[in-house]
């Protein structure tokens, strides 16, 4: 398998030599169709191929890989009037090393990722309508969200009804993750959703924004629950944002649970701060942040589940660049720092610590699943951190990149799964359409 770690090089290498040329063929084309259509039609691609590996995981499924994924896309848009969008894209997204049973989080050949809908999506304010299957964002994609990195990308069949004004944005929906079917088409599948509404009120004060949210998650054994009865919960959430002077801006976001997860009656919660500073030392751009959140887990002898329910989050880059941990029963301080060494290459180092929040409820995943529990609490609290560094250099339509990140175990890692100590090194070339 390390044959493919030259290939990777390979295809970033040619990436890099093609980036310089003077006119990019599939841009230029795409401003073309543009501007011979009156702007009613355009096309989308994007290629990207990592080659990642992946050491010292043990945790249930999770094992020790090196892979080479590619994932391809290309989308057609058709704008016929101001009040109707129309869009559609395809994506094969491949593991060709990995083998006959690679995990639909790597492996989607030929599906349909995009295809919808909207009805006066770009008049300012008014009604507005979207329905179909989209890769859908929400505030800073903690409840609902796309996360990017992952091979296939998760998408959500989905219906939008909105009300916009000059001053706020009002939402109706009601979203499903789409579940992939491996060799076959991802047909719609409502066993799982997220509905409720979803608002914007945005620089309502001195630049500060406020999102405010109510949304149902709903489901059952044929959208993944495996317990005994469904899932059903309901999240009252809300975020405050904006800038400070001196370069500063800040992110508060609290959420609050009532309903069902089994048979338990829920009362759980999840919250949220950052603190970020932009600001140059010399001519060299400085970014600083810090963040601390948290989301709650079940004690011990509780009648009740105080186990957060995380929706459908995008969390890579939140609890660390492998992907270990998702957000249930978990207290995590992170920071992320960037350097602009230049106007196009940016250097990061990132630094998450993991503590959970009940000793005696489980870790839980990036998709929420169970990794490790001490049921008696007497494992301790301390997950343990990670420290990631990576470098992305942008030119034209080509990013090029490569990342390490090693996880040093806490107490409870070293008790309850004592042979885990996973590290992540990777390298990718992406070239999208601008």
């Amino acid at each position: 398998m390390r044959r493919t770690l030259p290939l990777a090089i390979l295809l970033a290498s040619l990436a890099c030599s093609t980036s310089y040329g003077q006119e990019d063929p599939l841009q230029e084309a795409n401003r073309l169709l543009k501007k011979s259509s009156g702007d009613k039609l355009y096309f989308t691609f994007e290629e990207r191929t990592r080659w990642e590996e992946k050491d010292g995981v043990s945790f249930g499924k999770a094992v020790d890989q090196q892979d080479m994924l590619s994932r391809l896309r290309i989308g057609f848009g058709y704008n016929p009037t101001e009040w109707l969008s129309l869009y559609a894209m395809g994506q094969d997204a491949r593991a060709p090393f990995y083998g006959a049973n690679a995990p639909t989080t790597l492996r989607d050949p030929m599906a349909l990722q995009e295809a919808w809908v909207k009805l006066f999506d770009r008049r300012e304010a008014g009604f507005g309508a979207s329905l179909g299957r989209e890769m859908l964002d929400y505030g800073e994609s903690r409840v609902i969200g796309t996360p990017q990195w992952t091979n296939t990308a998760r998408t959500y069949d989905h219906t939008r009804l909105y009300y916009r004004t000059a001053k706020a944005r009002y939402e109706i929906l009601m979203v499903s993750p789409v579940k992939i079917l491996e060799n076959s088409f991802n047909v719609p599948d409502l066993g799982e959703r997220i509905w409720g509404t979803y608002e914007i009120v945005p620089k309502l004060w001195h630049g500060a924004s406020i999102d405010a949210y109510a949304l149902r998650h709903s489901q059952n054994r044929i959208g993944g629950f495996t317990g005994a009865g469904t899932l059903g919960t309901d999240s009252f959430g809300g975020r405050f944002y904006g800038p400070l002077p001196a370069g500063l801006d800040y992110s508060l976001e609290g959420i609050g649970q009532t309903g069902h997860i089994g048979y338990a009656t829920e009362r759980a919660y999840a919250w949220y701060s950052r603190l970020a500073e932009q600001f140059h030392a010399g001519a060299v751009p400085v970014r600083l942040s810090i963040e601390y959140k948290g989301a709650s887990g079940t004690r011990a002898g509780s009648e009740t589940s105080g186990t957060y329910d995380q929706l459908s989050p995008a969390n890579h880059d939140n609890f660390g660049h492998e992907d270990l941990f998702g957000w249930r029963n978990l207290k995590t301080v992170k920071s992320l720092d960037t350097i602009g060494i230049r106007k196009a290459l940016a250097l990061n180092f990132m630094y998450t610590d993991e503590w959970l929040y009940s000793a005696s409820d489980a870790l839980y995943n990036s998709s929420g699943s169970s990794i490790a529990v001490s049921k008696t609490g007497t494992a301790g609290t301390h997950v343990g951190q990670e420290f990631d560094s990576f470098l992305t250099w942008k030119h034209k339509g080509h990013t090029l990149g490569a990342g390490f990140g090693h996880f040093f175990k806490g107490e409870f890692i070293d008790i309850t799964t004592p042979h885990v100590n996973p590290r992540y090194f990777y390298v990718f070339q992406q070239y999208s359409l601008r």
